[in-house]
């Protein structure tokens, strides 16, 4: 499987799910701005987001992948009916559980509510009433999600990346449709039906991964629960994995509840905002790039490959350079621009905007160690090792923790974002330095070659940019079609100058474009 063929698959459909997100967000800054009401919803909204990344993009595909691969694969076994049956098995479990635990948090909203946000900094109980509402209403796309996560990890052992890629347009297509169709002019009636979105788009998603197996010859029948020695082995490796693939949640999770509790009001909405934009290369591709890896190394350790293995997570890691380090920079030193076309109108304040700015290049910062976590992290549970990722991210949410107690107060909205960047790179480099110290996983000489280069390049694109801001700046406050036109010539401007530098650099061949080329043309 070609990884760069692969992860362009998912890359796409990603792209399109985040700039559906972008619209999104940008509607919603026009209607609830930055206020309680924006910051009750995105607290609400913060727990399905934290599950969504831990099992649909975490803990669940990292444990379960391997597992159902290993049964596909075995030439003892029956192939695709044995991953079946192991699946069916897992439903059999995760469903009671899934059920009991949704229950459980309806009834429990009011503590859960109270720990992601401290009670909020200053409002009335009938204010923290709304806010327990919300989260009630967001709820239930736990249990949707879950579900939806283990059809998907099906389809994406299958090699069907683009379907389970798919899933997260409906979520924005459903977030969009309810801003349009149900706004008004009072944001907390607004707020209350995007809660309701939430959980509506969580069943769509669902459905659509049913329907997607179903016409793939995957079809799982619901068993009696059953804790046999696989389905136990599966339990073993979720919760440690759990924890080390939702480090970076887990930090957000901290971060906007010392924001809420300690910031005035808008503050969650502005580290949200940041991070939506921040989330965006992220997702294109950090998440595709760990969505590929994890089944193309568990297969080819399966074979008994390790020389192979190394290089997948070496081209890994260099195509996550590649990418990533001129979107750093962008971020970094356009936030202004950037944020001020996306969502300064409305309810959203040139105010609004630059507080935005600020926290996005706060959390930018991080981004490389973001995405390469994801690189990294196959390389462990492909070997079925859950626990050292855990213990790695139960360090980096300690200093995460305490670098947010350090600087909130005097970095105030940018406290939290740079405290989570900062615990992201120690986990980072935790990882890295063990699997090399393991024998697994030693930069080669290629990755070594070409790594400053880009970094080069990339500071190269940042220069250009900086200069460009002052003639962008004022048609980012015009109509739509100025807004997106000025963020149009800054993206392209800054593509086309890291492209330049790379080829001057060294960083990028032209025998690489040559085979780009062969590649599309075939």
């Amino acid at each position: 499987m070609n990884l760069a063929k692969a992860l362009g698959s998912i890359g796409g459909l990603t792209l399109a799910s985040r700039v559906l997100g972008l619209v999104r967000d940008s509607l919603f800054s026009r209607y609830l701005g930055a206020s309680f009401a924006s910051d009750a919803f995105l607290v609400a909204f913060r727990l399905p987001n934290m599950f969504r990344a831990l099992f649909a993009e975490g803990a669940f595909s990292a444990a379960f992948i391997p597992l159902f691969n290993k049964k596909v694969t075995d030439p003892d076994g029956r192939g695709l009916d044995d991953g079946i049956a192991f699946a069916e098995a897992a439903l059999a479990v995760l469903l009671p559980v899934l059920l009991v635990m949704t229950l459980l948090l309806e009834v429990f909203a009011w503590p859960v509510t109270l720990a992601l946000s401290g009670k909020f900094n200053g409002i009335s109980p009938e204010q923290f009433a709304f806010a327990v509402q919300l989260s009630r209403l967001t709820i239930p796309y736990l249990l949707f999600i879950s579900l939806v996560s283990l059809l998907g990890g099906i389809l994406n052992s299958l090699h069907k990346f683009w379907v389970n890629a798919a899933a997260p347009i409906l979520l924005n297509l459903t977030l969009i449709a309810a801003l349009l169709a149900f706004h008004s002019h009072e944001p907390l009636f607004t707020a209350r039906n995007q809660a309701i979105a939430v959980s509506v788009s969580g069943l769509l998603q669902l459905v659509w991964l049913a329907w997607a197996c179903r016409a793939n010859g995957v079809s799982l029948t619901l068993r009696r629960p059953r804790l046999t020695p696989e389905v136990k082995h599966l339990l073993s490796l979720i919760w440690p994995a759990a924890a080390g693939a939702g480090a970076v949640q887990i930090n957000l999770v901290i971060s906007t509840a010392l924001a809420a509790s300690l910031l005035a009001s808008g503050s969650v909405t502005y580290i949200y905002m940041a991070d939506r934009l921040n989330q965006l290369p992220l997702g294109l591709i950090g998440i595709g790039l760990g969505t590929v890896l994890l089944p193309l190394i568990s297969r080819q350790l399966g074979e008994g490959d390790e020389g192979k293995a190394m290089d997948t997570q070496n081209r890994g890691m260099e195509l996550a350079l590649l990418l990533t380090l001129p979107a750093t920079t962008a971020l970094v030193l356009s936030g202004e621009p950037i944020a001020a076309a996306l969502f300064g109108y409305g309810r959203f304040t040139p105010e609004d905007v630059h507080f935005t700015a600020q926290a996005l290049a706060a959390f930018s910062v991080g981004l490389p160690s973001y995405i390469l976590i994801k690189v990294l992290t196959p390389g462990y549970y492909a070997r079925h090792d859950t626990k050292t990722p855990v213990r790695y991210a139960m360090i980096s949410m300690a200093v995460n923790l305490a670098l947010n107690l350090a600087l909130i107060v005097p970095l105030q909205h940018m406290g939290p974002p740079l405290a989570t960047a900062i615990a992201s790179t120690v986990n980072v480099w935790m990882l890295y330095a063990t699997l090399k110290q393991r024998g697994q996983f030693a930069a080669d000489a290629r990755l070594k070659r070409r790594a400053p280069r880009l970094l080069l390049a990339a500071l190269a694109m940042g220069v250009v940019l900086w200069a460009a801001q002052g003639w962008i700046m004022p048609y980012t406050h015009g109509l739509w079609w100025s807004r997106v036109l000025a963020l149009g010539v800054l993206v392209s401007a800054g593509a086309v100058v890291y492209a330049l530098a790379t080829v001057v650099l060294g960083a990028f061949s032209r025998d690489d474009i040559k085979l780009l080329l062969r590649r599309k043309a075939a």
